[in-house]
């Protein structure tokens, strides 16, 4: 009875001591960890695949996160996953959508894992109205003039909202996003990362990027420029694809990344943080060795339901 009662005394002191304005910060919140198809996989039936399809608590969505701002009442989605349904309830349970406006939705490029969920939106659906959504020239003008996107558009359910390289969009609730481009498939659309900066706190999401070498600027200033590095971890390592040569998928492995990042500073690489996953990478496993390699080394994996405060 005693140390329950000094476990409530520990409790009250902490509550009483919890700035006012605690609830009323900004954060980012993780929706989704997965490449664009999601884990299990559609037709993947092999051992990696069978535990989460017997399991429903081991299956992720696909690689998405949110902006929070609760003083505001704002939140904003990065990316439109196939897994949007499931996602904007997670949303929703953590800031409501009767309090919250969704301020803004950032399309990274047109891949189906990042853009396909816009038909949430749709009249066959949500039926919403003039949802804004933000993309580079060449992405918006995908949506704007291939069906079924457009009819998004036409019937006002989405706003579209052109983005520049480098050109910061900055909010009345003082939320500043930047697109970065980045070296992908470009097949419909640029590929961007975004800069996300809240009123303390900084960070970068990129889910998608070729090779770090492919890419003009050295990732490793990105990291420590900002506080969270929200990185393209597709793959672990050569040779998880049986059967593949895996040369051509310029995607960055997180083996050659851990290794580029070795020269970061402790604190530096804890500001790591591995995500979009496919569905063959062992850091779905929380109990793999690959895991306890990356948290050895100093890095974090993305976990659904991650906050991070910006």
């Amino acid at each position: 009875m005693r140390r329950n009662t000094c476990l409530w005394f520990a409790l009250l002191a902490a509550l009483l001591m919890t700035p006012a304005h605690a609830d009323e910060g900004v954060s980012i919140v993780v929706l989704g960890v997965a490449q664009d198809a999601g884990y299990p996989q559609t037709g993947c039936y092999q051992p990696h695949c069978m535990r989460a399809w017997q399991d429903k608590s081991l299956r992720r969505t696909a690689s998405s996160i949110a902006v929070i701002n609760k003083l505001a009442r704002n939140t904003y989605l990065f990316d439109a996953t196939p897994d949007m349904r499931e996602q904007l309830y997670a949303l929703h349970t953590i800031a409501p959508s009767d309090k919250y406006r969704l301020n803004g939705v950032f399309l990274t490029h047109a891949h189906i894992g990042h853009y396909a969920g816009l038909m949430h939106f749709g009249h066959e659906a949500m039926g919403a109205h003039d949802v804004p959504v933000y993309a580079m020239p060449r992405m918006a003008g995908f949506l704007a003039n291939n069906g079924p996107w457009d009819q998004l558009v036409r019937y006002e359910n989405i706003s579209l909202r052109q983005l520049q390289d480098g050109q910061a969009e900055v909010f009345d609730d003082g939320l500043r996003v930047t697109p970065m481009i980045v070296p992908h498939r470009d097949e419909y659309s640029e590929t961007v990362g975004y800069r996300i900066e809240g009123p303390n706190k900084s960070a970068v999401f990129i889910p998608d990027i070729d090779k770090w070498k492919d890419w003009e600027v050295d990732i490793r200033d990105v990291v420590r420029s900002v506080d969270y590095a929200l990185l393209d971890a597709t793959f672990f390592a050569d040779g998880e694809l049986p059967g593949r040569d895996m040369s051509v998928i310029k995607h960055p492995f997180v083996s050659e990344s851990m290794a580029l990042f070795d020269e970061l500073s402790d604190e530096e690489k804890s500001r790591v943080i591995f995500i979009h996953l496919n569905h063959s990478n062992p850091l779905l496993d929380d109990n793999s060795v690959e895991r306890t390699q990356v948290e050895e080394a100093g890095f974090r994996t993305a976990v659904e339901g991650m906050q991070l405060e910006l």
